[in-house]
This record gives C-alpha cells, sequence and structure tokens, in this order.
C-alpha cells in the first residue's frame, strides 16, 4: 500500500488493486491547488464542506462514499460512522463521517473533521485501526491534545496527522489552525521529518506506534 499526500485532509491511498482518495478539497478555499490528473475506484467525503467533498475533482469516474453506512466496494469494505464535528454534540456545526476501510488487510481510519473526544462506543466502532489519519489543527476539528487522547484510546500502529496550518493556507479561513509541529510535541515527536509519501503493507506494520508526517 502505498499513501500519498493531496494536501490538507486529501490523501490518495494506493492498494493492490484499488485507488481510494479522502475529501478531495476547493482549492480557492483552502488556498493552494488540488493536484491535476488524481484518479481513483473510490472517494470519501466526510462531510459537505468545499474543503472536504470535492468529488468532481477525482478523475476515474469513482465511486462516491458519502456518509454513514456500510460499503463493499470492488473488494474494499468500508463502514461510514457519524461523530460530532465540534464540542457541543454536533450543535455547532453538525456531524461528519469517519471511515474504517480495509485495503489489502490493512485497517484505514480516515476521522474527517471530528471536533470531539469519541464515546466508549465511537472506540468500539473504530476497533482494530492500524493506519489512523487524524486532524491536529484545532479550530475546526480537535486540538493536538484531544488528538492525543483518541489516539491513546485507539492505539493505531501508524498515525498520520492532517488539516493543520501550513505557509500554503488561506491564511484568512485556516490562519488560525496550529501547524504541524505543536502536535509532534504533544506526542513528544518532534525529530519526525515529513516525507513524500507511506508505503507499506500488513506484515510491515510498526511493532510500537509511528508518527507519519506527509508534506
Amino acid at each position: 500500500m502505498d499513501i500519498f499526500p493531496l494536501g490538507h485532509s486529501s490523501f490518495r491511498i494506493k492498494g493492490k488493486t484499488v485507488t481510494v482518495v479522502t475529501d478531495p478539497y476547493d482549492s480557492a478555499l483552502v488556498g493552494f491547488g488540488y493536484p491535476k490528473h488524481v484518479s481513483a475506484d473510490i472517494v470519501t467525503v466526510s462531510h459537505a464542506h468545499k474543503d472536504h467533498n470535492q468529488t468532481a475533482l477525482v478523475e476515474g469516474n469513482p465511486y462516491s462514499v458519502n456518509g454513514p453506512g456500510e460499503y463493499e466496494i470492488k473488494g474494499v469494505g468500508i463502514i461510514g460512522i457519524p461523530l460530532f464535528h465540534d464540542g457541543e454534540k454536533g450543535a455547532t456545526r453538525g456531524m461528519v463521517t469517519a471511515y474504517h476501510m480495509e485495503i489489502d488487510g490493512v485497517n484505514v481510519v480516515h476521522l474527517g473533521d471530528v471536533g470531539s473526544s469519541l464515546t466508549s462506543d465511537d472506540v468500539d466502532r473504530l476497533d482494530g485501526v492500524n493506519i489512523l489519519f487524524i486532524p491536529v489543527g484545532g479550530v475546526y476539528t480537535i486540538d493536538p491534545n484531544q488528538a492525543a487522547g483518541i489516539i491513546g484510546e485507539l492505539e493505531p500502529s501508524i498515525v498520520i496527522p492532517m488539516h493543520y496550518k501550513t505557509p500554503r493556507h488561506n491564511p484568512k479561513e485556516f490562519g488560525d489552525l496550529s501547524p504541524v509541529s505543536a502536535f509532534l510535541k504533544t506526542m513528544g515527536k518532534e525529530a519526525v521529518v515529513a516525507v513524500p509519501k507511506l508505503s507499506t503493507s500488513k506484515d510491515k506494520l510498526p511493532d510500537e506506534m509511528q508518527v507519519v508526517v506527509l508534506e
């Protein structure tokens, strides 16, 4: 499995026979262009905000997964799990959908714009995660400390932070987000160096949890 960063909360997950793209975004809103000629078999949308739902940008006529439920698409099992987009049980920003996907025997979870700690039921439904995509920037999502708490509950093998401030982000919309360095400090992982992609497989998952920053 190869995982490539596309920016913000969007990634391309390339398995042996299936490619999944998560949360494609509007370039004008986010502040930098969505990569050209990104194709996939499946595209997942965590919620209906323009920085997460621009499925028309993904080529290949992918199957769009948009909301809670159970899906079986081209051999990939996907469970969409509703989570709160804020700390007020959805009263401020509503709900998002996290996706639990099994690709090539690896359990991948993308938490979308989760905005609160998880309930015990959420933790049970997300149990067994190997690779966890988790927002860490705060403001619209959980902050670094909340992210660290969720990671402690889910105990993934690999953590990939997302939805944090970078120099390329639109400062008007995302200038108040925390940078990824704040999350790395919280996790005691300041020495982590960003890499262009992650390649792994079920038999290569680390015994000790690793944080991988994809730039």
